[in-house]
């Protein structure tokens, strides 16, 4: 399954790695692993991110080396963990970036179930597993590889960070192999969630905001869903800080009653982004209805109206989604 990925990396000397507008543990972590791999096989590879990545992520090694300047130059493009248009729209919006996505090969690696809907020609390598940095994993053993230590840490941070830590239910036996595998190149968890803790750190603005945002959150669906809404004045206050929403989806997710929570970020240009976490496997079918996706417990989507008007498709759509998955559970 994975001969024409590994043709199109072999065939290319200068390679782009590309993530969405949306960076997260996974997404870094899999992007700066993948530079250390390909740098191994003698390969030039840059590291490209439209926006700047989050501070709470910058416990990663290698973070300071993705850049916002897309290289047109490359024979290779790789996006990583996302196979959405949606989700590429700073990307696909920068100069010359899509000219170049239709005219050069592109790899998708992603674990992501969803169906991809990129609006170019691509290679897809999607397999089931808790990060894309799994299947990197698989990849680069199946062709034996080389994964420094570095590497290794790298993709163990981004399977840490996308499983909340081995917590979530879609942690297998698969899972775990590959952790004592990446353990065994020189990963340790014990030294990332100590770098991670450290960069986790709040400042007491922070604290007093979560606070506030804990107050917003509104419960619909006879407490089943728990909403917080997160105006575009915050998102310039605090981001370069601390993500607004990472502050309360965990709290809120773990609210007796609550199956799922949702923060609801709003834009000056009319654009409101969703991300979505879920005690029950429900989150990437109440993202796909807006054209988004994800996980089955974790997922994100961005839509173009009214604050309003969304919150109702919102209601209507978790509700819809909780009721197939008791039909399917009963």
């Amino acid at each position: 399954m994975y001969e024409t990925a590994t043709k199109l990396i072999n065939d290319a000397q200068k390679i782009i790695v590309i993530q969405a507008e949306n960076p997260d543990g996974d997404s870094v972590g899999s992007s700066v692993a993948l530079e250390e791999i390909l740098s191994d096989l003698g390969k030039d590879v840059i590291l490209y991110c439209p926006v700047d990545v989050p501070k709470y992520l910058r416990y990663i090694k290698g973070w300071d080396r993705i850049v916002s300047d897309f290289d047109t130059n490359a024979d290779l493009a790789i996006i990583v963990d996302t196979a959405a248009d949606v989700l590429l729209s700073k990307v696909l919006e920068s100069r010359g970036v899509r000219h170049f996505l239709e005219s050069h090969p592109v790899l998708v690696i992603d674990h992501h179930t969803t169906e991809s809907n990129l609006s170019f020609e691509h290679t897809m390598l999607s397999e089931q597993a808790v990060a894309t940095s799994q299947v990197i994993y698989n990849l680069a053993s199946a062709n034996h590889w080389q994964i420094s230590q570095q590497a290794a840490e790298n993709m163990l941070v981004a399977i840490l960070s996308d499983s909340l830590g081995l917590t979530t239910q879609n942690v297998n036996h698969d899972t775990f192999h590959v952790v004592g595998k990446l353990h065994e190149l020189g990963a340790h968890s014990s030294v990332v969630e100590e770098r991670r803790r450290e960069f986790m750190k709040k400042s007491p603005e922070i604290l007093a905001y979560k606070g506030e945002l804990i107050g917003r959150i509104e419960y619909l669906l006879d407490g089943k869903l728990a909403l917080v809404h997160i105006p575009w004045e915050d998102i310039q206050k605090y981001s370069d800080q601390y993500n607004p929403s990472v502050l309360v989806l965990d709290e809120m997710r773990l609210v007796e009653g609550v199956d799922v929570g949702i923060a609801l970020k709003t834009y000056p240009d009319g654009k409101i982004t969703g991300k979505l976490r879920s005690n029950i496997p429900v989150s990437e079918t109440i993202a796909g209805y807006f054209g988004g996706g994800g996980h089955n417990y974790a997922a994100g989507f961005r839509a173009y109206e009214s604050y309003d008007k969304i919150v109702q498709e919102l209601i209507q759509a978790t509700d819809k989604a909780l009721k197939e998955y008791d039909n399917q559970t009963s």
